[in-house]
Order: C-alpha cells, then structure tokens, then sequence
C-alpha cells in the first residue's frame, strides 16, 4: 500500500481552493431550489459529472475492470455518497445553507475517529487530537443559536442540522471504506465514477417518487447551479480530492476541511443574508486554531 504523507505547501494551497469552491455548495443548491428540488438538482448533477468522468476514462484509455477487487467496495461507497448527499438536499429544506454547511463538516471529526483506529498511519498525536477538539469546539460555539431557535419553526431548524451531522457521518463512512478498500489504490476517476454513477441514479429515482420532477423551470439560475455543481464541484474538485486521498494522510486532509464551513457561511451571508452574530466570531478563531494544531508535525 502507498505510504501517504503530511501536508505540505502545495496540499493546503489545493485544500484552500477546494474548501472555497465546496463552500459555495450547499449555496448553489439553496439558490436554485424554488426552481428545480435540492434531490433531483443533486441527481441531475451528479450524472451529468459521471458521464463527464466516463468520458475522461474513455480518452485515457483507462480500463474498468469489475474483477480486481472494487466493484462491491465501489457499489458502497456510491451508495454512502448518495446517502450524505440525500441528507443535504433533505436538510436544505429546514434549515440555512449556513447550519447545512457547518454540519455536514463535522464529518472529519468521524473521518479521524475511524482511520485512527483501523491505519496505523493514520494515528493522531495528543496535540492533534486537542486541534480536533478545538475545532469541533468552535463549531458548536459558533452555531449554538441553531440549538436554542425560536418560534413556531425550531424543530424545522433541529431536523435540518440533524440532517446534516448525518450526511457529516455517512461522508466520513464513505472515505474509510474507501482507505480501507481496494479502492485506495485504485485510479481517482474509478473512484468518482462509482460514486456520482450511484448517486446519481438513486436520488434522481428518490426525486421523481417525492414529485421533485415535475415543476422545474430551466432558469439562469437553475442552469447556472447545476453547471457549477457538475462541472466545477463534482468533476474537477472530486478528482482532485480523490487524487490527494491517494498522496496525503486523509485525517489530516479531512481535517483541514475544517476551513470549508467558513467559506460556507461566508457564501451564505452574502447570498442569502443567513443571520451571523458574535458567538460565529469566536468560534471560527477555535476553528482555526484547531486546523492549525492539527496540521503541526
């Protein structure tokens, strides 16, 4: 198996254009969501980026084989991957792309739970677990509003972020079957097309049984979502992401994700003028004080 190593100048410069770009995410989706449901957006985009990624394979050449140990590994972690991301779209509906975007990224908190225990590479040091715990900290610091809610829609908001710490722990499930399977070894394009093939096919299904394929108006908008989120985000930053799993430590990568909420509320104040305060201000910096204990050798 490859030895994967820490990050280096290069793996965080790649991290921060990834965050900003998985930041705008859950925006894109919110935004166009009166216009085409957040389930069949996310379908739809996902195999419009599978037949990109199929595409790419057929002009490298590059062969799918069924026998060399990752189609069971494959098939799982597109069905993790439609999982988290049938929990995102269901989750948009209740609660702010912010919450949406802060919860989902507790997944590297589960993401190092499961490596430490199964890779030995993949041990955290004491000053990295306190990193982890301090970033988590500042998460919940800076969301606690989301808890206490007011009014007649609280529990749309507690649905909401539940929704979304579950689409964070199927995210996490999917990377350790991946590092833990035939997968790690095998080629990011492989990798990604089992997973959008996948998802794709199950939540466009979920989306027509729930009526989300009837009433959608190709807008400007709609357009412009769905080519950000299949083109930018699900082909070119998942190669990419798929790519550094296979070059770096994935805790300390998923970790570092860290960052991504902080695009993500950013994205959704200026967007959609999602509510911040001052508890917001206190947590980033014990987020980004966990990030930075995190990644110290």
């Amino acid at each position: 198996m490859t030895e994967r190593k820490p990050l280096d100048t290069f793996a965080i410069m790649v991290m921060l254009a990834l965050c900003v770009l998985w930041g705008m995410q859950q925006v894109a989706v919110k935004v166009a969501a009166p216009d085409m449901g957040p389930v069949m957006q996310i379908g739809v985009r996902s195999v419009i980026a599978a037949l990109m990624v199929a595409a790419l394979m057929l002009v490298r050449r590059d062969k799918l084989s069924f026998k060399d140990g990752t189609l069971l590994p494959g098939i799982g972690a597109g069905v993790l991957f439609a999982t988290e991301f049938l929990c995102v779209a269901l989750g948009l509906q209740y609660t702010t792309a912010s919450h949406m975007s802060v919860f989902l990224y507790t997944a590297p908190i589960f993401t190092v739970l499961g490596l430490h225990w199964s890779i030995a590479g993949e041990r955290l040091a004491p000053m990295q677990w306190a990193g982890v715990l301090a970033a988590f900290a500042g998460i919940a610091v800076a969301f606690s509003n989301g808890f206490v809610a007011q009014g007649r829609d609280w529990w749309h908001v507690l649905i909401g972020d539940a929704l979304g710490v579950l689409g964070g722990i199927f995210w996490a499930a999917t990377t350790v079957l991946i590092r833990r399977s035939a997968l790690s070894e095998a080629p990011a394009a492989t990798t990604l097309l089992y997973q959008l093939g996948s998802c794709g096919v199950i939540l466009v299904v979920i989306g027509l049984a729930v009526g989300q394929g009837t009433g959608i108006t190709l807008t400007g908008t709609v357009l412009g979502s769905l080519f950000f989120q299949a083109v930018i985000v699900a082909f070119l930053s998942y190669l990419v992401w798929f790519w550094m799993l296979r070059k770096y430590l994935a805790s300390r990568l998923s970790v570092f994700a860290f960052l991504t909420p902080l695009f993500g509320v950013g994205f959704g104040m200026l967007f959609l003028h999602d509510p911040i305060d001052l508890r917001f201000a206190v947590g980033a910096v014990l987020v980004m004080l966990g990030v930075v204990m995190v990644n110290m050798r």
